[in-house]
Formats: structure tokens, C-alpha cells, sequence
């Protein structure tokens, strides 16, 4: 069977659920001059549960959470959020409308303490000298104190970034993201390079986050968090959505485990 132009449509075994549709992508193309990174590829991001984004390298996956946040403009295709179309927005724009996302360098601010990359996040109640007082000053060091405590940084909010230890610094990336208070995050392989026990935290916040109303796109290749966490799996290779639906039949799918693990 030729993969390159079979899409797997596994929707039809999707239980009927309220859920709201956050985010639709319909038509999304991108090319690099002659170089199709993303092919027509159309899906939705349903709240409060975890869609996970599969595939080989180079399929595209950060490609279009590029396009999603506004760091490039798509070929052709459209992107809405809560029914209002994304084109054209910058990306400081789309993450105030409560789109948050980490990337694969992490991007902190390196000689900037821990509490210090978390209050840069809290748009108007991050500075001290704003508006609001001392209780204002308050309900921000009590909510930096529990975002820390929740991602194990609890000692280290006067460190440094560029000192923190690899680890540390995915989660500083979460701590980050929970502090903007987005309804949708978008995740680029939050887990990748964390010792066991930091992946195990890593799952267990995953899971409060999502229990406690917030949705999750993430783009995996630990199989291990796919198979924990994904309430969706949507697989793209070469820059197309071969499949969208459940996780039990996406992974057990031959030829999409073929595609994946290089066998074609």
C-alpha cells in the first residue's frame, strides 16, 4: 500500500463527547520553495484532553506548531481559535488570546533566577512596581510559590537558568507555560532528556494540568508518554495527517508502526 497517499481515517470510533473544539486547523499547507513541509493537513484541538503529535523526523510536526503560534505564514489554509482566525496575528498576539507553547532550545532566560523567568510570563502582574499593591504583590509570590513547588524547583527560585541541571530546565519551561494562565499548550518535546524520575514528575503534572481543565497538544517520541498520556493521536509523515483518533488504533496500526519506526 502506498502510505504517502493513504489517510487512515479512525474518527468513526471516537465516543460521542461535549467536548469544545478550542482550535481547527482546515487546509493547512507550507511550502519552502519547492519543499512541501506541511500538505493539506486539517484537524481539531478538542479542550481538556491531550492530543499527541506522532511521526518520523521531519514530518512536520514543529512546522505546524509554528504555524499555529504565528512564527511562520502558512502557504495556504487557515487556523481559528475559539471561531477567530489566527492568519496574520504575531505570535506575542496569538499567546496573549491563551495559546502557550515550549520549544526543543528551551529559550530561557539564561542569567535571569528561576522566580525571575516565571514573573516574565505574568504579562501585567509581573513587576513589582505595577499596579495593585501589596496584595496584589502577595497572590503573585504565593503563585510562583506554588507553580515551584508543583514542578520540583522549590529550591532553586534564586538560582540561575544557565545553572540549573538539563532537567531543571524542562521544567522550568513548564513552570513557565503554567504561569500564563493559556487554556491550550502546545508542547515540543517537554520529556526528551529527563532521567526517570523527573519523567515520572513530568507525567504527573502533565496529568493535574489536564484534570484540572487545561488541553495539550504535545509532539513525542517517547513512546512511553504517546501510550500514558494521549486521549488523541494524530500521525504525520512527509508533511501529511495520515491518521487522527484513538490511541489504541493508531499504535496498533502495521503500517503506521512501519512509517514510524523507518520500515516502509
Amino acid at each position: 500500500m502506498n502510505m504517502q497517499n493513504t489517510a487512515y481515517d479512525t474518527t468513526a470510533a471516537q465516543p460521542v463527547t461535549e467536548q469544545e473544539t478550542l482550535l481547527k486547523v482546515r487546509n493547512l499547507q507550507m511550502d519552502f520553495g519547492g519543499l512541501k513541509a506541511i500538505q493539506d493537513v486539517s484537524m481539531d484541538l478538542r479542550a481538556g484532553i491531550v492530543t499527541t503529535l506522532v511521526g518520523p523526523n521531519g514530518a512536520g510536526k514543529t512546522t505546524l506548531f509554528n504555524m499555529i503560534t504565528g512564527h511562520l505564514k502558512p502557504t495556504a489554509g487557515e487556523v481559528e481559535w475559539l471561531g477567530d482566525s489566527l492568519l496574520g496575528k504575531p505570535p506575542w498576539k496569538i499567546a496573549r488570546q491563551g495559546i502557550a507553547r515550549t520549544f526543543q532550545d528551551l529559550r530561557l532566560f539564561t542569567h535571569m533566577t528561576v522566580e525571575e523567568n516565571i514573573l516574565t510570563v505574568m504579562e501585567q502582574g509581573g513587576w513589582l512596581w505595577q499596579s495593585g499593591g501589596m496584595s496584589a504583590k502577595t497572590a503573585r509570590q504565593e503563585r510562583v510559590a506554588s507553580i515551584l513547588e508543583r514542578t520540583g524547583l522549590k529550591d532553586k527560585a534564586r538560582v540561575r537558568a544557565i545553572d540549573l541541571a538539563y532537567a531543571e530546565r524542562k521544567f522550568l519551561c513548564m513552570a513557565r507555560i503554567m504561569a500564563t494562565d493559556s487554556r491550550l499548550w502546545l508542547l515540543d518535546e517537554p520529556a526528551s532528556g529527563l532521567d526517570p524520575n523527573s519523567y515520572g514528575l513530568f507525567l504527573e503534572l502533565l496529568r493535574s494540568e489536564v484534570a484540572n481543565g487545561i488541553t495539550v497538544c504535545i509532539i513525542e517520541h517517547n513512546l512511553d508518554i504517546v501510550v500514558n498520556i494521549s486521549d488523541r493521536i494524530a500521525f504525520l509523515d512527509q508533511g501529511r495527517l495520515l491518521a487522527d483518533g484513538l490511541p489504541d488504533e493508531i499504535l496498533n496500526n502495521p503500517e503506521l508502526a512501519a512509517i514510524y519506526f523507518g520500515e516502509r
